[in-house]
């Protein structure tokens, strides 16, 4: 059932449709015989049509959506108000249809009077599950500093005791005992410390990304010398990024690193990582649209993700391995929300997908 939107009364007025070709949203405006006058390139990629083939022709040649859709669109028409439907089924003519989420908006233009906002629904649930990871992330955080500081303020003073305590001694062989506890004073010391290392803000510069993904390859097979092996897949005609190279490196590690520890542990000698960029056109990153975007996946070969820790891996101190800090998600995904960018992962059985992407 299509449900109705009010616009208000108000029509949009765009200045020209260039700008909708900046739009992540796929975009058609219609003129009052319900022709098209306009596509930008992410409708383009939607409908899987070229817009100079269908420039001209009736909505309903191109998209079949049912009586309801276009019972709406007189109403929008007669009413000068929108619509909108989260879960409109609609297609190509003789291809599968898709569930979208579509509105319907009159508006003021010499050339066309409605436009036409399509978008799939998994699209938009990553939207919100994107804004939601925010969110989270910025109050994890907040919450990490503050645990952070009320654990480094007494370790200093319980690590100083027990030096004091180790000079005072008689007899050597008790000093074992205040050097175990130096010891993890000195480890808890390390994990505050790698808790607050997210606040220091990037300094960027050109960073070239497969420098950065040839520096965590090297790392990988220094670290895990038998039986992983590090592929490349490199779109070589990327150009550089600005960013803080050192983060990005550490992003990129935490998430490498994960992948060829669970290889290690359940692959027996048998594990791949392929490191691959490529070019993400037309994205949405923390609420803001991009016509271009670097994508840099992480994939491997290991046991999947936990389905126990798979919503909440990105929380701090979740771990899905025995003697696992929980932090070096969190960590990346900090990194990259710093650079503007946005993290999602893609796990089964056999192959694990992680997705950094970041505006070019």
């Amino acid at each position: 059932m299509i449900s109705r939107r009010s616009s208000g009364g108000g029509k949009r007025n765009p200045s020209g449709f260039a700008g909708l070709d900046l739009l992540a949203t796929a975009v058609i405006l219609l003129d009052r015989d319900l022709r098209i006058k306009h596509l930008n390139p992410a409708a383009e990629n939607l409908l899987a049509v070229s817009a100079r083939n269908v420039l001209g022709h009736a909505i309903g040649e191109v998209l079949m959506a049912g009586p309801a859709f276009k019972t709406m669109i007189d109403q929008t028409f007669a009413e000068s108000r929108g619509f909108m439907d989260q879960d409109l089924v609609m297609g190509r003519p003789g291809q599968e249809h898709q569930h979208l989420n579509c509105i319907v908006t009159p508006v003021e233009s010499a050339e066309a009077q409605l436009l036409i906002e399509l978008r799939h629904t998994d699209q938009q649930l990553r939207v919100e599950r994107e804004a939601q990871r925010v969110s989270q992330a910025e109050a994890n955080r907040s919450l990490i500093r503050n645990l952070a500081h009320e654990i480094k303020n007494p370790l200093g003073g319980l690590r100083g005791s027990a030096q004091l305590l180790e000079r005072e001694l008689d007899r050597p062989e008790l000093r074992e005992y205040t050097q175990v506890i130096i010891n993890e004073a000195d480890r808890l010391q390390a994990l505050v410390d790698r808790l607050l290392t997210p606040n220091r803000l990037p300094q960027f510069t050109e960073v070239n990304i497969h420098e950065v993904c040839e520096r965590v390859r090297t790392l990988i097979l220094a670290e895990f010398p038998q039986g992983i092996q590090v592929e490349r897949d490199y779109d070589v005609s990327l150009p550089d990024l600005q960013g803080d190279r050192e983060q990005l490196i550490q992003a990129v590690l935490n998430i490498a690193r994960n992948a060829a520890q669970a290889i290690a542990v359940n692959d027996g000698g048998n594990g791949k990582i392929t490191l691959k960029t490529c070019i993400a056109r037309h994205v949405m990153l923390l609420k803001s649209q991009h016509k271009l975007a670097l994508e840099l996946q992480v994939v491997d070969n290991g046991p999947g993700i936990p389905d126990e820790i798979r919503e909440k891996m990105f929380f701090p101190l979740v771990s899905g391995r025995e003697g696992g800090s929980g932090l070096g998600l969190t960590l990346a995904q900090t990194f990259v929300q710093h650079h503007g960018g946005a993290i999602e992962a893609d796990s089964e059985p056999g192959k694990t997908c992680f997705r950094i992407v970041l505006p070019m």
